[in-house]
């Protein structure tokens, strides 16, 4: 079946005569046992609990995983996943990551004897010359956030394993709707399900999908072992917001299509950063292992004061930290989601100051792109631009999606 029918066709109360079309909320921290000398299916929340069980089964059957164990967090579900190397052996991470995910790396990982390097894995030379045998994990975000570039998953997966390393690939921008790591030759597909998957920024929730069955028991040890399970609400509350998944990112994608075009053609905006640009670097390399390029544009304007104006002046976005959410949101990243990486390294790593990101809710397109275009000529005439046309620097192509 199309993955938007698997959204909401599937078993949602395993075993349950009242058969309920919503899965009940096992609230429970413990569970009673028939035995005292045998535990049965559940006996405490922590390691397992049923409203879980239904989450994480679902998550599995969309990544195509042969396990799935959702967390209290999407960070959470990254130390899952860093836990898997060992003092002595490497990670090697795209250089393009999002901030919490390097302070992780540089704060907790790196201290405790696990060393990290960090590489452009858009260039599959620079990918080959890093992964040595001390290699256990190869760790990327595609598209990346928030410069949207694009790594090479088939690549990349054939250049881990003949490493004997294990390729990592956090698709929160994507979601199992557009990209499915695993099937491309990932062994791990990490989520912020905070974001898309939930959807409603009412929920904190990572998941973590395995390809093989003895990497799964790994994961488990530590969602149990550390106590970071996603609790039983949360997991009801996630499991309904995955519902409307498919028609909320189509709809979100393709009015971030329509916004990207105005960008473009503004010459307030110097460059844009949208993977369905045809003039994006990346785009034939997504499309070929994607189906859309989902809902988040970013874009430079050449000063940090020009775009605090911009996304102070937006109506219909409010500034929040986060992103993939049904309503629409703009931020600094430099200053906000990445201001943990210190100012030299953004600099090291062409992070601009002034980059904008906008994470595209479910708004009317028109309402949206009317809001976007009233600050972008109320900037320009400030900034003595006309807003006659497109800045010459500026990234240019044809919009692939909402036009």
């Amino acid at each position: 079946m199309n993955i938007a029918t698997r959204l909401v066709s599937y078993d949602r109360c395993p075993g349950d005569r009242y058969r309920p079309v919503a899965t009940p909320i096992y609230q429970t921290a413990t569970f009673e046992q028939e035995s005292a000398l045998e535990f049965g299916e559940f006996d405490y929340s922590r390691s397992g609990n049923p409203t879980r069980r239904v989450l994480e089964t679902q998550l599995a059957e969309l990544e195509g995983a042969v396990g799935a164990y959702a967390f209290a967090s999407g960070l959470a579900a990254l130390t899952a996943v860093m836990r898997l190397v060992r003092p002595g052996e490497e990670i090697i991470a795209n250089d393009d990551l999002y901030g919490g995910t390097y302070r992780l790396l540089s704060r907790f990982v790196e201290p405790f004897g696990v060393a990290v390097k960090y590489v452009d894995l858009t260039d599959l030379d620079a990918a080959a010359r890093a992964i040595s045998g001390r290699t256990r994990l190869v760790h990327i975000e595609t598209p990346t956030n928030p410069l949207q570039r694009v790594c090479d998953i088939r690549g990349l997966a054939g250049l881990a394993h003949k490493r004997g390393a294990l390729l990592s690939v956090d698709s929160t921008a994507m979601t199992p709707v557009l990209q499915r790591p695993l099937g491309l030759g990932a062994d791990i597909v990490v989520h912020s399900a905070t974001k898309y998957l939930c959807g409603h920024s009412d929920v904190m929730a990572g998941s973590v999908a395995v390809a093989d069955a003895a990497l799964g028991e790994q994961v488990y040890a530590v969602q149990n072992g550390e106590g970071a399970g996603l609790s039983p609400f949360d997991s009801f509350l996630l499991l309904r917001g995955m519902k409307t998944l498919g028609v909320r990112l189509r709809a979100q994608q393709a009015s971030a299509g329509r916004i990207a075009a105005v960008l473009v053609e503004h010459p307030v905006v110097k460059q844009v950063h949208f993977v369905g640009l045809s003039g994006h670097p990346g785009s034939a390399l997504h499309a070929a292992q994607a189906d859309g390029p989902g809902a988040v544009v970013s874009f430079e304007t050449g000063s940090v004061e020009t775009s605090r104006r911009i996304v102070e002046s937006l109506t219909l976005f409010g500034i929040a930290v986060s992103f993939g959410g049904v309503n629409s949101s703009v931020s600094l990243p430099c200053r906000m989601s990445h201001a943990s990486i210190p100012a030299a390294v953004r600099e090291a790593r062409a992070l601009p100051e002034d980059l904008v990101r906008v994470s595209v809710g479910i708004e009317h397109t028109d309402d949206l792109v009317a809001d976007v275009s009233r600050v972008l000529n109320e900037v320009g005439r400030e900034n003595g631009c006309d807003g006659s046309g497109p800045s010459a620097a500026q990234t240019s192509g044809e919009c692939l999606v909402g036009s």
